[in-house]
């Protein structure tokens, strides 16, 4: 991997010392005692469920004393878990950092038990005389309106909190059986001209870009080794993950496994339908832009699984190294806004970035909010330009979170579906910034990593999407085998690739940690990446209109539904047509590649 310094890794210890500090010690201990000074606030003012409540004096104080706490209680949960995390994600070997997180997620059990008193309590009353009477609860006027969602498809109290407890030895325990195993998983791959080399997993799965057909052959081979090996205990978290989710889903009244998922998202079936709609239209483009590729590549027909990320570029011309990346993500961000190039500047300079691959880190990217205006971003960086576009997605989530600083914890539950908006948005800065000034032979380049990405967005997030509802409605009867896991992901590969793959991934399952979370946490990537493509059209329309409405639109994600914000520049995400009209973007970009392959041949 091309470097011209050593990669960075992020640096906290202006929060804490280290864990065995006594700083770190006396906030760990404060935040514990913070949870049990809420919950006896909570008996003493009676935040639970139950019948409705008049709207009075000795209510509203009830309510904002409890919203008031549970906000600033959060707040301190932030900064504490990111701490703790900073070490567990870089490596999961660390037994210490292990033990804290596992201390830290029983208190954060009990917090979460009062947050679903405070939910139910919130229900009981009538929210617009609430919002009235109160300018705590007007501030929260949308949260609000959420929690009472949410509180009616609550089970009773007890029920509630014996699954919260159960959960430290349930799904949560399982996601860190999925983390740990994937994290320490180490794998043989021969490498052309080198021999074979242990690699960590995210080394492995970062050879798919590597210019060497053979070698990507052999990583793609000794990846499925991998998982097949780690395949029996990581399929036995997925079932019981996911278990455990039909269980209560059930048992809280949802009709289905994604029903809860829409309702967190604040987004309507009929917005998702007619995206899904204008998704599955477009993968006969797509198609054409793999086909494409495989024949400028060389390689046949179609592309393997272990093709979709090959470069087109080779040599220098496929390779970036860290200075060269950065300097390319801030002047790209720089051409938008000043706010936006700063936060990549100070980023850098504060070491809030993680970006070295090495044994024990998990693999993939994130960002994580701190504290304040402040992140930390974690990627695996590899020289490619994929990567880069990876840093400027996760400095956008950086930057979202600046515009989030001001607002409290419950001001700040941004979806899923709105959470991308930043982190695609400045990848379509990227991708403008960069063809603006291309010649042919570096826009095929530009083009190829820009239409790489959306395959994915729009392709695999849907094949993903198809496994884990034909896995969430199975699993309601039912564990599956691993045989059957593949099988379920084959299918979904088929059913979106078609015939453009000539090799599919099975183990796409164990690969992707987010199954193991947050349910669903697919589709609002798609609609991330189409969203992110509407929302620059209107900043090409009026520049200035759109960066004097843009921050308040970030601070607002947690304030209002997909519609109501996306109203704000006059989009409407309940027509196909919109969505559409995005993916017209994207075959503009697959009409200019498959030109440009052409004659590059």
């Amino acid at each position: 991997m091309p470097t011209s310094v050593e990669l960075p890794h992020w640096d906290l210890s202006d929060l804490y010392p280290s864990l065995a500090s006594r700083e770190y010690a006396a906030a760990r201990e404060a935040f514990g005692a913070g949870v049990v000074r809420l919950e006896a606030m909570f008996d003493e003012h009676d935040v639970r469920g139950g019948d409705p409540v008049e709207v009075n004096e000795s209510t509203v104080e009830a309510f904002e004393v409890s919203l008031t706490g549970t906000n600033e209680i959060l707040n301190e949960l932030r900064r504490v878990n990111a701490y703790i995390s900073s070490f567990v994600t870089t490596d999961a070997r660390d037994d210490e950092a292990q033990a804290e997180l596992s201390g830290l997620q029983k208190d954060t059990a009990r917090l979460s038990k009062l947050r679903t008193r405070l939910d139910a309590f919130v229900a009981r009353f009538d929210t617009g005389q609430l919002v009235s009477a109160s300018t705590v609860a007007s501030d929260h006027a949308f949260p609000l309106e959420r929690a009472a969602l949410r509180a009616s498809h609550q089970m009773t109290e007890a029920e509630e909190a014996l699954a919260s407890d159960m959960s430290l030895t349930g799904a949560s325990a399982w996601y860190r059986v999925y983390s740990d195993i994937t994290a320490r998983i180490t794998v043989p791959v021969d490498l052309p001209d080198i021999g074979t080399k242990e690699l960590p997993m995210a080394q492995v799965r970062a050879l798919a870009k590597d210019e060497n057909r053979t070698t990507r052959k052999h990583a793609f081979e000794a990846e499925i080794e991998g998982w097949t090996t780690w395949s029996v205990p990581i399929a036995a978290a997925l079932n019981s993950i996911k278990g455990e989710a039909a269980t209560l889903n059930t048992r809280r009244g949802y009709a289905s496994a994604l029903e809860p998922a829409l309702a967190f998202n604040n987004v309507e079936p009929e917005t998702l339908d007619a995206m899904q709609r204008a998704v599955v239209a477009s993968f006969p483009d797509f198609r054409r832009y793999m086909d494409a590729k495989a024949a400028l590549l060389g390689v046949g027909d179609h592309l393997a699984f272990y093709d979709l990320f090959a470069p087109v570029a080779t040599g220098a011309d496929g390779t970036i190294d860290w200075d060269g990346a950065t300097g390319s993500v801030k002047d790209a961000f720089a051409g938008f806004s000043p706010a936006l190039a700063g936060l990549a500047t100070r980023a850098l300079d504060d070491k809030w970035i993680d970006a070295e691959i090495r044994e024990g880190k998990g693999g993939g990217a994130f960002c994580m909010s701190v504290d304040a205006d402040r992140s930390v971003v974690l990627l695996n960086f590899d020289g490619s330009f994929d990567s880069v576009q990876t840093l400027a997605h996760e400095l956008g989530h950086a930057y979202h979170n600046t515009q989030l600083a001001n607002r409290t914890p419950y001001q700040r539950m941004t979806p899923m579906a709105l959470a991308e908006t930043a982190s695609i948005f400045c990848e379509t800065v990227m991708v403008e910034h960069g063809l603006a000034t291309a010649d042919d032979k570096a826009r095929l380049n530009i083009l190829e990593v820009d239409l790489q990405g959306s395959c994915q967005v729009v392709v695999d997030i849907h094949s993903r999407f198809l496994f884990e509802q034909a896995l969430s409605e199975r699993r309601k009867d039912r564990a599956l085998s691993v045989t059957e896991l593949c099988d379920l992901m084959a299918d979904a590969q088929a059913q979106t690739y078609g015939a453009a793959l000539s090799v599919n991934h099975p183990y796409m399952w164990a690969a992707k940690p987010h199954y193991y979370g947050t349910a669903f946490y697919n589709w609002p990537y798609t609609f991330g990446l189409l969203f992110g493509i509407g929302l620059y059209a209107a900043y090409r329309d009026d520049p200035e209109k759109f960066r004097s409405g843009y921050d308040d639109l970030l601070s607002a994600t947690g304030l209002a539904s997909a519609a109501a914000l996306a109203a704000r520049f006059d989009i409407d995400v309940t027509s196909e047509a919109f969505w559409t009209a995005s993916l017209d973007v994207v075959r503009a970009r697959i009409a200019e590649f498959c030109r440009l392959a052409e004659a590059a041949r």
